[in-house]
């Protein structure tokens, strides 16, 4: 008898475990990177944390409406990666609107109205304030936040950026604000984790930011930015896009595809759109070699003015193996060429 119960309760006790693990295995965490023209907002919302890093432009009224969108009626945390206007710009209607627990800011002091305003409302809240450093790691929920910049305060904004690395079961994103390629250095000589899956570019995929070097210790496979259509400061610039398309990268922009959404369960992720794209990415920044003039032509390794030429003569071109009807391009060449990864055939 006592075998028998011994038994049973195993066998409920597996049962359970199954049923737990079941319900832990299908809990999901949605990173929002909302669509906010060229302000920054983006939302991590899991089963038991809700986050918001960068509030947007100033001049305008769209996080609000896009928070109550998804649902949101609360923040754990809203993280402020620094005091520029397209950064921290509706802190105050976030802090007026939901119930905000805490806040996080580098201390560095701006010496705009905007940013004295928003510190005169968030002292009338009720949340908390805190100024993160490099090498801490707080867990908010399920959500492990590992701050990876800044240091120390300097006179420099973009260089005292909050910039961290949110793990997510086996799933990292990082966010850098608007931090430049010396800070990137840091972080990568820091001896800190920094690979991710999803980055979200600096500086708006601004050509400040995202160096090889820091691309290729982050190694992402998704990269999102975050630019108004039309933007005047050309975000993305194309030398950064280029960049991603030779290391494999895929692009997202809310420019293109709008809000993008990254879903995960710990152990994979899918990435929807709120549009398609009006602009084919994987084309920015490279050369149609059907379709390319003389100056363009020039971009791709090995091809000066004659060759170029040349390339316009002999056209069309079925493939890239095709240059090799091209005088001088042999197959050392050819080989730079794809490498550069630059060229490519439309007919």
């Amino acid at each position: 008898m006592k075998r028998k119960l011994w038994s049973v309760l195993l066998l409920l006790g597996i049962s359970v475990l199954f049923i737990t693990s079941g319900v832990y295995a299908q809990d999901e965490m949605t990173a929002y990177f909302l669509d906010v023209s060229q302000g920054d907002a983006s939302l991590l919302i899991g089963p038991d944390f809700t986050i918001l890093i960068d509030t947007g432009d100033s001049g305008r009224d769209d996080v609000v409406p896009l928070l109550r969108s998804i649902g949101v009626e609360e923040l754990d945390l809203v993280i402020i990666t620094h005091p520029h206007a397209d950064h921290i710009g509706q802190l105050i209607q976030v802090l007026e609107t939901f119930e905000v627990h805490e806040v996080w800011m580098s201390g560095y002091e701006h010496t705009t109205r905007l940013f004295e305003r928003t510190l005169d409302a968030l002292l009338r809240s009720d949340a908390g304030y805190y100024e993160p450093r490099v090498g801490e790691t707080i867990e908010i929920g399920s959500l492990q936040i590992e701050i990876l910049n800044p240091d120390k305060l300097t006179k420099v904004m973009h260089e005292t950026c909050i910039c961290l690395r949110a793990v997510y079961g086996d799933i990292s994103f990082v966010f850098t604000g608007d931090a430049e390629r010396k800070t990137e250095e840091k972080i990568v000589t820091s001896g800190l984790a920094v690979n991710a899956q999803i980055l979200q570019l600096g500086h708006h995929g601004s050509r400040t930011s995202s160096s090889i070097t820091f691309l290729d210790a982050v190694n992402p496979k998704t990269a999102i930015y975050s630019a108004g259509v039309d933007n005047p400061f050309g975000h993305p610039h194309p030398e950064v896009v280029e960049r991603l398309i030779r290391l494999g990268i895929k692009l997202y922009g809310t420019d293109v595809h709008g809000t993008i959404k990254v879903i995960t369960d710990g152990t994979s992720y899918s990435v929807i759109t709120e549009k398609g794209p009006k602009t084919d990415h994987s084309r920015v920044g490279r050369v149609n070699i059907n379709t390319a003039g003389v100056e363009e032509l020039q971009q791709i390794i090995h091809i000066g003015p004659e060759r170029a030429e040349e390339i316009i003569c002999l056209r069309p071109f079925h493939s890239l193996n095709d240059l090799r009807r091209v005088r001088g391009i042999g197959p050392s060449r050819l080989r730079d060429i794809k490498e550069q990864g630059i060229a490519y055939v439309e007919e």
